[in-house]
């Protein structure tokens, strides 16, 4: 295995989501957004075992909020940012902290930004020729989306004709079905209000939070342990 420190930032993401299996993504209402919530959710995911969080665009005060919770965790965890559109959005997401980003599209200016500054990028594509054109275009995963309306059937049906493709699929990746997304051959999950469930952080309930990401893990333990 090679040194740690000898990683780039781009390759050391992308080995800690598919490590783990798993990247949360934080998607907040306003009235859910404060700094401080943002952070201690990273946080209690972390604690949980689960160290890559992606926090979407469409949160309000998301550069500020991946800015506080990068220098909060430190090399603890990966923070990235999501639902990002462009490569101005893309440059000022890194500027502010992220280690990766996730896109709902193709925009080849994000992919081309997120490379010209050594971070990992996943774009999104959701028929065979729009993730063979991503994967084209230089992403280190596809986001596959939305997948909840397809399953993970169609992830094995897409990787059979292209074993090459590391896919993430998001959209229905729940506790009780992450196996079959595994076993279809995903290379990591992308886990929204499943795993970031809104309740737990309205209510601060960050010990109920790590709870809930450590069942997570665990369950991509064993799913991946075929037992």
């Amino acid at each position: 295995m090679r040194n740690p420190q000898l990683l780039t930032s781009r390759t050391r993401s992308l080995a800690r989501m598919e490590a783990t299996g798993l990247v949360a993504i934080i998607r907040a209402s306003a009235d859910l957004a404060g700094h401080d919530e943002l952070v201690d959710t990273c946080k209690a995911l972390r604690d949980g075992g689960v160290e890559v969080t992606e926090i979407t665009m469409t949160t309000p005060g998301a550069l500020q909020a991946i800015e506080a919770a990068a220098q909060a965790l430190g090399p603890d965890a990966c923070i990235g940012a999501g639902s990002v559109l462009d490569g101005p959005t893309c440059l000022a997401a890194i500027r502010a902290g992220a280690e990766f980003i996730v896109s709902p599209v193709l925009n080849l200016d994000v992919v081309q930004t997120a490379h010209r500054y050594g971070k990992a990028v996943i774009p999104a594509g959701l028929t065979p020729t729009e993730i063979l054109t991503a994967f084209q275009a230089g992403a280190d995963l596809v986001k596959v989306f939305p997948a909840n309306h397809f399953g993970p059937t169609y992830l094995k049906d897409l990787l059979a004709p292209m074993p090459q493709l590391r896919l993430i699929p998001t959209g229905g990746v729940r506790l009780n079905n992450l196996h079959e997304w595994l076993q279809a051959g995903a290379a990591c999950l992308g886990v929204g209000t499943s795993l970031v469930q809104k309740e737990l952080i309205a209510a601060r309930d960050w010990p109920g939070l790590t709870k809930l990401a450590r069942q997570w893990v665990e369950a991509v333990q064993t799913a991946r342990s075929g037992k």
